[in-house]
């Protein structure tokens, strides 16, 4: 099971833009569309604590924000250690 998760959208740039980044980078992904799934929005709705943009992404059910923190983890050299096979460290 992959554990990093993505909360998008259909039609969303920055949703595209943060799977191609997680496909490039080789990270395993869970796509949930919450324009789909009712209880995939609630489930976004409470992690976030009511946010309501995506993309929004989780590790091991951790919430870690937008695209933009996806990146700056990534700049950063954060984020391999957070989606490590062994858990963070």
């Amino acid at each position: 099971m992959a554990r990093v998760k993505i909360y998008s959208t259909g039609r969303c740039p920055m949703c595209d833009r943060a799977k191609k980044l997680l496909e490039k980078w080789r990270i395993p992904f869970q796509e949930v569309r919450v324009d789909q799934d009712r209880s995939g929005l609630i489930e976004m709705s409470r992690l976030t604590r009511g946010a309501r943009t995506v993309p929004q992404i989780a590790i091991d059910g951790k919430w870690i924000g937008s695209l933009v923190e996806l990146t700056e983890l990534h700049m950063d050299d954060k984020l391999d250690a957070l989606v490590e096979e062994d858990g963070p460290a």
